[in-house]
């Protein structure tokens, strides 16, 4: 089987290769015989109800520096492709949203992973809501008196912004910080949506574990630990990533959310979690693939590349 695969993704000269999980996916396509396009979000046209975008044709090799080669950009009808690849970063903004809704006209008769509709229903702190016993207690919301409430009912809590990614916005407030009111006051001038503030867990300074399922099982996972500076674990921060095997409580919370990842079509998931609690579900564009490669071997990008030809065949 030799398909036609679009990555919609930031620029292919800007990833970092090392770890990154588009360029992974992308080189087990090639490897697989699959053709490969790239474009970015910006390109996306709708014409006259013809989803097309300026694509360039992409080869890939696995070379710090040298890890890339694109064609000429063509303008081209994207239903005539096999599957797409949605891997753009978020913020989950408007742009974000737009993309999802020009993306839906050509899925499913051209695979777009994950589902367009479904990524923008389920935004990752808010579809983790739907599992509320298996999350740490949190409030959303822009009202600065139910913010300053939960604080003191809950004591040390984490502010970060709803629809960011990568750790960017998340801030630690330990009980009494008297930098509370300043800081809701940046956020009311920075965003328009509302605030996620959860109950700090204690538990995130031994790590903040990824795991990856796909078509709805889990087939690896990394923990992440957060430096002695930082209360985030992301590793672009200074977070260092090392192997994890899932205890019999996250195995507990990967059965109970499977049936929703399947029901609504979300075949390359990661989820985060602390302890004992599942804070994220990532359905937008997951990472962790190269790094749970590195630490175990296990091969997730051909895990998911047996889960796509399957829908596709």
């Amino acid at each position: 089987m030799s398909l036609k695969v679009g990555f919609q993704m930031d620029h292919v000269s800007t990833i970092h290769i090392d770890g990154d999980s588009t360029f992974a996916l992308g080189l087990e396509a090639q490897n697989r015989g699959h053709k490969l396009y790239h474009w970015e979000p910006n390109a996306l046209q709708l014409r006259n109800g013809v989803v097309q975008a300026a694509i360039e044709e992409m080869t890939l090799q696995d070379k710090m520096g040298d890890h890339f080669t694109l064609s000429e950009k063509t303008v081209t009808d994207l239903s005539k492709l096999d599957v797409i690849q949605l891997r753009q970063d978020p913020p989950f903004d408007m742009a974000y949203i737009t993309t999802t809704h020009i993306l839906e006209r050509v899925h499913p008769k051209t695979l777009v992973v994950n589902d367009p509709s479904s990524v923008r229903n389920a935004p990752e702190k808010i579809l983790v809501t739907e599992f509320a016993d298996l999350m740490p207690e949190t409030l959303i919301t822009r009202d600065p008196e139910a913010i300053a409430a939960f604080r003191e009912e809950m004591g040390d809590i984490i502010i970060k912004p709803l629809y960011g990614n990568g750790g960017a916005g998340v801030f630690f407030l330990p009980k009494g910080d008297m930098n509370f009111t300043s800081l809701l006051e940046m956020f009311d001038q920075q965003f328009r949506e509302p605030l996620i503030a959860q109950r700090y867990l204690k538990e995130v300074r031994g790590g903040d574990k990824r795991i990856i399922l796909v078509d709805g099982e889990p087939v690896g996972a990394i923990n992440r630990v957060p430096s002695e500076t930082d209360a985030r674990s992301n590793m672009h921060v200074g977070g260092r990533a090392e192997h994890s095997e899932l205890t019999k409580r996250e195995q507990e919370i990967c059965e109970a959310i499977k049936p929703t990842l399947k029901e609504q079509g979300f075949i390359f998931v990661g989820i985060d979690v602390i302890g004992d609690y599942m804070t994220e579900i990532n359905v937008t564009s997951p990472t962790g693939i190269r790094e749970v490669k590195k630490f175990s071997g296990t091969d997730i990008a051909s895990l998911v590349w047996d889960a796509i030809e399957k829908r596709v065949a």
